[in-house]
């Protein structure tokens, strides 16, 4: 089973564990629990690391925090994020495996605060962070929970959505690779349950969104929405606006020069997926990175999920975005 999931109770400080007394708490689908804090679900450790970085991340101004609900694109942009920086801090790469993407993995590259960071503290090590600009983090919290800790910060964020099928299904799929299963329908029926009722972890998935739609059209300087189909259809067109966004725009030479096509072709699931590092590299939290890796299809979800349990999420998911009716919005949910 995953380390993250290992964390005992004694290893909790008591002041979480007297918060966790007075929330609710539900059983997840692995029998883990889970307690819903600030409308969201997580499993005690990690509510350990949201309260951490709540009050002890101090954002600085370049900072950049990739965010997603998990299995949502959340590694092929922390890898694209990272490319579009590397290029202007070393435009030449003499040598080719002198690139970070190379010889490591994008989590590792671009760690989780809740997750990674400040999971067992509030003041980690961010030395090897700290050399570099902008400083690159991740998170998987809702927008109005990270937003305690950078409030007052100009850092930005950029998010990717999922549709929310084929986010399960990935979800579902690094779930049995990490407890060494085969596809385990058991567990799927189980995650979907619990993905329909919302108790979840990181969910709701439709109010995951949503705090970052919201929060990109009221500070749309801040935080940009990205979804992971336009990616997939429109890839130059939105690694263009991913950098305008970030700012650091590609010239009219780069262009010229095939710099956006070299990027993606780095950045391509295919591409890191042979790379020797994610074929036999471990996380701090004992994943092995290649279980992150997968078709990356969109659609996938139909080869997994019945017909009625994909109609079930639609609906429900029209349902929760009822009130948000844009067209392109629904579209790409």
């Amino acid at each position: 089973m995953e380390k993250w999931m290992n964390l005992r109770d004694e290893d909790l400080t008591e002041e979480t564990k007297t918060l966790i007394s007075s929330l609710s708490s539900e059983k997840g689908y692995l029998g883990r629990n889970l307690c819903k804090y600030q409308g969201s679900w997580y499993y005690y450790n990690f509510l350990q690391g949201v309260l951490n970085f709540q009050r002890g991340f101090k954002p600085q101004d370049t900072d950049i925090i990739v965010a997603s609900y998990p299995k949502s694109g959340t590694l092929w942009l922390k890898a694209l994020t990272v490319a579009l920086f590397e290029r202007t801090k070393n435009p030449s790469h003499d040598d080719p495996m002198s690139h970070p993407l190379l010889s490591n993995n994008p989590h590792n590259l671009v760690p989780v605060l809740e997750m990674n960071l400040y999971r067992d503290t509030q003041t980690p090590d961010l030395t090897k962070l700290s050399s570099s600009s902008p400083r690159l983090f991740s998170t998987h919290t809702p927008f109005h929970t990270l937003q305690v800790a950078v409030k007052d910060s100009p850092c930005k964020v950029v998010y990717i959505c999922r549709d929310a099928k084929d986010s399960l299904v990935s979800r579902w799929h690094i779930v049995c690779r990490s407890l060494n299963k085969e596809e385990d329908r058991t567990i799927l029926e189980s995650m979907f349950e619990s993905f329909c009722s919302g108790v979840c972890l990181f969910g709701p998935f439709w109010d995951h969104i949503l705090s970052y739609w919201k929060a990109s059209l009221e500070k749309p300087k801040q935080v940009l929405f990205m979804r992971y189909d336009e990616i997939k259809t429109d890839p130059h067109g939105q690694l263009k606006k991913l950098a305008e966004f970030l700012g650091c725009p590609f010239s009219k030479e780069e262009e010229k020069n095939g710099s956006l096509n070299k990027i993606l072709e780095m950045c391509s699931l295919p591409n890191l997926s042979s790379l020797e590092v994610n074929k036999t590299g471990k996380s701090i939290n004992g994943i092995e990175y290649k279980n992150h890796f997968r078709k990356g299809i969109v659609g996938d979800w139909k080869n997994h999920l019945t017909p009625e349990m994909g109609s079930k999420i639609d609906m429900i998911m029209k349902e929760k975005l009822k009130d948000y009716s844009e067209v392109w919005f629904e579209n790409a949910l």
